[in-house]
């Protein structure tokens, strides 16, 4: 089981810092994960982790989510960004909530999919509190995603760097993606992309013609 995507937009150019044609795909990612690493510091990622549980808590309470007031929080934290936040217990999937468009500061995006997460992921029964105290929880800030020129399967599979790229797949009214820490559990490029066809509802062992790649990478903490 993967993430559940609530909404996929491509970023408005004036929010991608424009890259120098000469410099490679893998330089772009990797900037793009060093960027969000010194953005936030421990502290910052530690209050992250806080007003995702307060948002559980909160909705354990009142039945939704935290309403954060962004002000009240450091200027990076304030920053739009996109997340996905991902619940574990026992090693297994729980939950997990994200968009891959920025579109609200960072703290508020947390706080909705960390509820979201919890209680509204179909895939899953509501979290019950007593299933709160060895919650793990995960949160993923992405980079923007970059339109990848493909021609068939197999172009894409020799683009793909495992352990590092998040994917987009984009068919019609067809749309999945797996979040970088998917190939944790399906390290093999072919595995990936099959199981990630399937999720967007596509052909696991064929290449459709118009399907669009998009790849991310994401820091997870």
């Amino acid at each position: 089981r993967a993430c559940t995507i609530k909404s996929m937009v491509i970023y408005p150019a004036h929010l991608i810092t424009p890259i120098p044609q000469a410099l490679s795909i893998k330089w772009l990612a990797t900037e793009h994960t060093r960027f969000i690493n010194c953005m936030l510091n421990d502290t910052e990622k530690s209050q992250l982790k806080e007003v995702a549980k307060a948002s559980i808590c909160h909705g354990f309470k009142f039945g939704s989510p935290l309403r954060v007031e962004p002000h009240r929080f450091s200027e990076m934290l304030q920053q739009i960004k996109a997340s996905f936040v991902t619940l574990r217990r026992q090693n297994a999937l729980r939950g997990c909530v994200g968009t891959m468009d920025a579109y609200r500061s960072l703290v508020e995006d947390v706080a909705e999919h960390a509820y979201d997460a919890a209680f509204r992921d179909s895939r899953f029964d509501p979290l019950r509190e007593e299933e709160l105290e060895d919650l793990d929880i995960r949160i993923s800030v992405l980079s923007p995603r970059q339109a990848m020129s493909v021609r068939s399967e197999q172009d894409l599979l020799s683009q793909l760097r495992p352990g590092t790229d998040g994917l987009v797949l984009e068919l019609g009214s067809h749309c999945a993606t797996f979040l970088p820490t998917v190939w944790e559990q399906l390290p093999n490029p072919a595995d990936f992309l099959s199981h990630l066809k399937r999720k967007a509802g596509l052909n696991p062992k064929g290449w459709e013609r118009g399907i669009r790649a998009y790849h991310y990478t994401s820091t997870e903490f």
